[in-house]
């Protein structure tokens, strides 16, 4: 059994994929700009990614049926405005869909971020804050 860990307040996170080819193939281009590197496979249905060690998986679903995300959004930390770009233009190229183009967003002070939607229609984004925070 793979032990899990992640940094800060959660221990992971998930999101379901109804092509895990697909999803792969997507977060591998998306993440990489982020420093979030594709760490293998765990048995046949879950790839593991993180930077040092697993914390975020993509997976099938256990019950066999199609992933539904509906009002869930994962955020991926970006150190610059530039790894946000470099985001969305990847995750876009590999298959991904726009969910909000990147730039400065006006409900947090200094924040800078990018929204897709993966091959399996889970909304995720990255952030980045200008100001320091």
């Amino acid at each position: 059994m793979a032990v899990i860990s992640g940094d800060g307040v959660f221990s992971h996170a998930c999101l379901g994929a109804s092509d895990l080819a697909a999803s792969t193939a997507f977060y591998d281009a998306a993440l990489a700009p982020l420093g979030v590197k594709n760490l293998g496979p765990f048995g046949e249905n879950v790839v593991l990614y993180g930077k040092d060690k697993p914390a975020f998986l993509v997976l099938r679903p256990g019950n066999g049926e199609a992933p539904s995300g509906n009002g869930v959004t994962v955020g991926f930390a970006a150190a610059t405005t530039d790894q946000v770009d470099a985001f969305h233009a990847a995750g876009l190229a590999a298959g991904g869909v726009d969910e909000g183009a990147a730039g400065p967003r006006g409900h947090l002070p200094g924040a800078y971020a990018a929204y897709l939607r993966d091959p399996a229609g889970n909304k995720v984004c990255a952030y980045a804050f200008t100001d320091g925070n």
